[in-house]
């Protein structure tokens, strides 16, 4: 498997390329839009053909680049339909299989950060990846304060559908502010101190945070509602 983690400063944002090796058919998770030109010269590089470009949900601290990346490279996009969306390919649901040559994504409803958030779940066989987006950070959650977000669901999507997966399943988020790039999800159980919280102390604490909102809320996720396709990007 090929795999690519790119990193937007501005938004500490990570977007994620990942592709079979073989028959060089990929995918790009979290793309920014400012970012575009970037993504498809190294997928021309590899020499990838660019299937699926996928948000985990919602942006609301950058503008997505599926708009830009469906135009230029003729690729599907996918969302979560719970985001009321209505400008991508398709629409990401529990369970759907994304095939990208013999790769196969599996989709993961993980509402709580925000009520359209997901996953993605990639079993190669020698190692197993968890696209977790804005859900399960490393040493953190994403916050659920805004966007439909729900602590007991986050903590409900946690506990019942990610911790369930295979303990050495190598954890990907969608930011880090700290600069790690990936984890476990055995090493977060036991060290992520807000997984060691029962539901009623992980809601409490969630509520208590008193986040500022994303300096780019108003633009981006406006923007974002129609795939960045407001103002696309060269890159």
């Amino acid at each position: 498997m090929i795999l690519r983690q790119l990193f937007d400063k501005d938004s500490s944002t990570y977007t994620y390329i990942i592709a079979d090796g073989e028959r060089k058919e990929g995918c790009i998770i979290d793309p920014v839009r400012e970012h575009a030109g970037q993504y498809l010269k190294l997928v021309e590089e590899l020499g990838v053909t660019l299937k699926y470009a996928l948000d985990t949900h919602v942006h609301a601290d950058h503008v997505t680049a599926l708009g830009a990346l469906k135009e230029r490279a003729g690729c599907e996009t996918m969302v979560g339909s719970e985001g009321d969306v209505v400008c991508a390919s398709d629409v990401l649901y529990d369970g759907k299989k994304l095939e990208v040559g013999s790769l196969s994504i599996e989709v993961l409803f993980t509402p709580g950060h925000t009520s359209d958030s997901y996953c993605f779940f990639v079993d190669t066989q020698d190692q197993t990846y968890l696209f977790s987006g804005d859900t399960l950070l490393i040493r953190g959650t994403g916050r659920t304060d805004f966007q439909n977000g729900d602590p007991g669901d986050l903590y409900d999507s946690i506990q019942n559908k990610i911790l369930a997966l295979p303990s050495g399943t190598v954890v990907l988020p969608g930011h880090d502010y700290k600069g790690w790039t990936s984890s476990t999800l055995a090493e977060e159980k036991q060290h992520n101190p807000r997984l060691q919280l029962d539901k009623e102390g992980f809601i409490r604490h969630m509520k208590n945070l008193d986040l500022s909102d994303p300096h780019m809320m108003d633009i981006a996720v406006p923007a974002n509602l129609v795939c960045g396709e407001l103002k696309a990007d060269n890159g």
